[in-house]
């Protein structure tokens, strides 16, 4: 399969004073359109610095972001919000829902980023994304009428209501008790099963058996890069 992003030579460095933080230590990977991704390491090893750069939440410091073959590096701030809300979909440990819109609403938001005129036809489509995630009956309530398990079902819906090319998600799981955490992980590999692409940031190993490959960072580099497909994938009953 294609990659449908490659990252070369990336460098990530922040600057405290003068003080230089090199968090990402020339990166070298590439992910194939429909994988299933872990990243993984300690804290500090710039898995989420990675998933930043993925996500254009922040830029390299030099070396070079291809989605596709396009160097996403080379886009002024305009560009990066364009594949924001057009090629990419979020799912965050803290939901990120506005506590004052209903579950449709915030299903709607990137669609609003995007100046999409919302009408019958795309809060039909909100209507049905909000159904695939099992929140039918939940439509017109607000988040902290939610359960936490809730309010990450209308994150996966908010993720993909712009169809996007690549899901990425930041310990998606990280707010969740067990069961829940389980409930969330069989949308997502569900989703990758119907061709979603997904890379996700996580620190449980459980959680990490569930992607297709299993990437960790240590130091800002690449420590393992293995493939989960000829193992057991978890099947829960």
């Amino acid at each position: 399969m294609p990659a449908i992003v490659s990252v070369v030579d990336l460098v990530k460095n922040y600057y405290m004073g003068t003080q230089t933080v090199n968090v990402l230590k020339g990166l070298n990977l590439s992910f194939d359109e429909g994988d299933f991704v872990a990243l993984m390491g300690p804290s500090g090893s710039g898995k989420s610095t990675l998933l930043n750069v993925l996500g254009c939440l922040d830029r390299p410091t030099s070396g070079h972001y291809y989605l596709g073959d396009v160097d996403v590096s080379e886009m002024d701030d305009d560009q990066l919000s364009e594949v924001r809300s057009t090629y990419l979909g979020f799912i965050f440990q803290s939901y990120n829902l506005l506590p004052q819109y209903t579950v449709v609403e915030n299903i709607e938001l990137p669609l609003l980023y995007q100046g999409i005129k919302l009408d019958e036809t795309t809060k039909a489509r909100c209507v049905a994304l909000a159904e695939l995630v099992g929140l039918g009956e939940r439509l017109d309530h607000r988040p902290l009428q939610l359960s936490g398990g809730q309010q990450q079902r209308v994150a996966v819906a908010r993720s993909l209501v712009n169809d996007p090319h690549l899901i990425l998600g930041d310990e998606p799981t990280g707010n969740l008790d067990s069961k829940t955490s389980i409930e969330i992980m069989q949308m997502l590999r569900e989703l990758n099963r119907s061709g979603k692409t997904i890379i996700m940031v996580t620190h449980e190993n459980d959680i990490a058996e569930w992607a297709r490959r299993v990437v960790r960072l240590r130091d800002g580099r690449v420590e393992s890069d293995v493939r989960n497909d000829t193992r057991t994938i978890m099947e829960i009953n």
